[in-house]
C-alpha cells in the first residue's frame, strides 16, 4: 500500500486515540501544545468510525428483495419511508459501514426432498441477486471471501459484501451441498432458524427433534470446519449449542444474538454459553432486534392486530404462502405499524447487552450483527445510515478506540482467519 494511502487511513485513528486518552500534540519550533481532548471531543467518534473496519454480520436484504423486486439497492432510500428497508449501498456508505454479511435466508417447509429443493433454488437465486451487486455497481462494492478482501476493499473505498446462509435447510440431505455453497461464496451457515431442521434443534420450535445436532448436522459441522466456513449458532437450541461446542474444531460465531441475562428469551445466550464461546475463541455479534433487547409493553390494540396474523406468519415461515400472499401480509404489517407504532428499545438498552457480554467474555469476543431488514432496529438506530451512533455510544461509555476496532470487525475477522487457518491444517493432515 502506498505510504500516502497508509497515512490517510492511520492518521485519523492515531488522532482519535490521542484525543480519547487526553494526549497532546506538540509541533516543532517550540510551538505551544494543542490539547485535542477539547477541540476534537465532538468529532472523536466520527474519526474512530472512519478509521476502523466496520462489519455488520447480519443483513437480511435478500428476503426483502424477494417480496419487493422493484427495490433498487443502488439507490439511497429515505430512513423510515415506506418500502425503504434498512439497507442499501448509499446508506451503507453514508453510515460508514465497510462490510456486511448478506443473509441468504430461506423459510422452512417440511423436511422433504421437495422442500429442500425449493429452498435450494431460492438460496441460489438470492446468491445470484447478491452477486449482481458488483456487476451493477462496480465502483461501489465487491464480493469478499476472506478478511483480507475486506481490508483491501476498505483501502480501495469499496464496500465488502460477504455471504452468510441463515438456516441450513437448503443443504437438504446432501453433504456435497456444503462445498457447493462454499464455492458460491457462502462463508457461514446459521445451522437452524425458527424451526428444527435436518441439522438440529431450534431454540424456538415447540419441541425438540434431535436433542441437539442430528447425525447429519454433525457431519455438516465437520465439513464446515474442513472448508473454512464459520459455524453460526444463533437460533439453535441450547442442546444444539453445546453439541456444537463439543464437536467443532474451530471457533464459532453467533451472527446475531444478545444476552439472556438481560432479556430472557431462548434466542439469546446465557452466561454459561457466553463463557463457552470465550473458551472456544469465538465471537457473539450483538443483535439489534428490539424483542431480544428489552421487554416493552405495547399498545394492546397492536398486540391484538399482530396476533390475528400469527397463522399467516407461521405459514410464511414454512414457505406456504405465494409471493402475492406474502406481499399482502407485509402490507398488513405495515398498516399495523402505521396505526399502532412499535415502542422500541434504545441503542443504550442494546449496548447494555454488549457491556454485559464484555463483562462475561472479555472485549475480544463481541461484535455487531444488526439483523436489519429481518426485524432489527431501535428507536435511535433505524437503519445502516445511523451506524455511527453505535460508535458514539461506545465512546461515551469509555470504550477505547482499540476496543471499538475489535467490536466493529476486528474480533469477527480474527475468528474468520482462525477458521481458515484450521481448515488448512485439517486439509493438510488429510493429505499426509
Amino acid at each position: 500500500m502506498a505510504s500516502g494511502v497508509l497515512l490517510r487511513r492511520v492518521l485519523p485513528f492515531i488522532l482519535a486515540v490521542m484525543a480519547t486518552w487526553g494526549w497532546q500534540i506538540v509541533y516543532a519550533h517550540d510551538l505551544p501544545p494543542i490539547d485535542l481532548s477539547s477541540t476534537l471531543t465532538s468529532s472523536r467518534a466520527e474519526l474512530i468510525h472512519q478509521a476502523v473496519l466496520t462489519i455488520d454480520s447480519h443483513i437480511d436484504w435478500p428476503i426483502r428483495q424477494s417480496v419487493n423486486p422493484e427495490f433498487d439497492p443502488g439507490v439511497g432510500h429515505e430512513t423510515g419511508a415506506s418500502g425503504s428497508g434498512q439497507w442499501d449501498l448509499v446508506r451503507m456508505a453514508s453510515g460508514g459501514l465497510d462490510g456486511v454479511f448478506i443473509s441468504i435466508f430461506t423459510p422452512q417447509r417440511q423436511l422433504t426432498e421437495e422442500g429442500y429443493a425449493e429452498a435450494n433454488t431460492l438460496a441460489n437465486q438470492m446468491i445470484d441477486w447478491t452477486k449482481q451487486l458488483p456487476v451493477d455497481y462496480p465502483d461501489q462494492v465487491a464480493i469478499a471471501l476472506t478478511p483480507e478482501d475486506a481490508y483491501r476493499l476498505e483501502q480501495q473505498g469499496k464496500r465488502a459484501i460477504f455471504l452468510g446462509m441463515e438456516n441450513g435447510y437448503p443443504l437438504g440431505a446432501d453433504i456435497q451441498a456444503v462445498q457447493t455453497f462454499y464455492d458460491r461464496g457462502v462463508r457461514y451457515i446459521t445451522l437452524t432458524h425458527s424451526k428444527n431442521n435436518q441439522l438440529g434443534d431450534s431454540s424456538t420450535d415447540d419441541q425438540q427433534l434431535w436433542q441437539g445436532l442430528s447425525p447429519f448436522g454433525e457431519t455438516v459441522v465437520h465439513e464446515m470446519n474442513r472448508l473454512g466456513m464459520m459455524v453460526d449458532i444463533s437460533h439453535v437450541h441450547d442442546d444444539t449449542f453445546w453439541h456444537v461446542i463439543r464437536l467443532t474444531q474451530a471457533p464459532v460465531i453467533a451472527s446475531h444474538s444478545s444476552a439472556r441475562t438481560l432479556r430472557d428469551v431462548p434466542r439469546n445466550m446465557d452466561d454459561n454459553m457466553l463463557r463457552a464461546i470465550q473458551e472456544n475463541g469465538g465471537v457473539v455479534q450483538l443483535c439489534l432486534l428490539g424483542d431480544y433487547i428489552k421487554e416493552i409493553d405495547q399498545d394492546p390494540r397492536r398486540e391484538t392486530a399482530l396476533a390475528a396474523l400469527s397463522d399467516q406468519q407461521a405459514a410464511w415461515l414454512r414457505g406456504d404462502l405465494s409471493e402475492a400472499e406474502v406481499a399482502e401480509l407485509l402490507n398488513q404489517y405495515r398498516a399495523i405499524n402505521t396505526q399502532y407504532p412499535e415502542i422500541k428499545p434504545t441503542l443504550a438498552d442494546a449496548i447494555d447487552h454488549l457491556d454485559h457480554m464484555v463483562a462475561v467474555m472479555g472485549i475480544d469476543h463481541v461484535g455487531i450483527g444488526s439483523d436489519f431488514d429481518g426485524g432489527g432496529g431501535l428507536s435511535d438506530l433505524k437503519d445502516v445510515s445511523q451506524m455511527p451512533n453505535i460508535t458514539q455510544e461506545l465512546l461515551a461509555r469509555g470504550y477505547t478506540p482499540d476496543d471499538i476496532r475489535k467490536i466493529w470487525g476486528g474480533n469477527l475477522m480474527r475468528v474468520f482467519n482462525q477458521v481458515i487457518d484450521i481448515a488448512e491444517q485439517i486439509q493438510t493432515e488429510a493429505e499426509s
